[in-house]
Formats: structure tokens, sequence, C-alpha cells
């Protein structure tokens, strides 16, 4: 008997350059979570116009650290 398990969670979150209108962060995180990528944008200006320092702050934080998909 063999117990061997065999995932297939290779998924790692990265910047979307075909998909990008800024840096690409929210179409990674859209495509990353598979959720559409004007839902994500819309949800980044709503949070942006909410809390404003937090908002940039993490976007510009992702858009450093994020790696860009090849």
């Amino acid at each position: 008997m063999s117990y061997e398990r065999h995932y297939s969670v290779h998924k790692t979150l990265t910047k979307d350059v075909v998909h990008k209108k800024v840096s690409g962060v929210c179409g990674g995180i859209a495509k990353h979570y598979e959720l559409p990528r004007l839902g994500v944008r819309i949800a980044a200006v709503v949070s942006l116009f909410t809390f404003p320092v937090v908002t940039g702050v993490a976007y510009i934080v992702a858009a450093i650290l994020l790696p860009t998909r090849k």
C-alpha cells in the first residue's frame, strides 16, 4: 500500500504583466485567487479612497516585492 500524497498546489502570487494597468499587482491577485480582474481593481480603488495611506503603502510594497510572471 502506498500512502504518498500528491498535491498540485504550486501556485505562487506573482504580478501579471499581460493584464497590467499600473504594475500588475491587482491582475496577479485576481489570477492567483481566481477572481475577476475588474472586481479586484474596483476593490483596490475603493480601499484607496477609504484607507489611502495603508492601501498605498501595501500596493507599493507589493509592487516591489512580488516577482513578475514570465
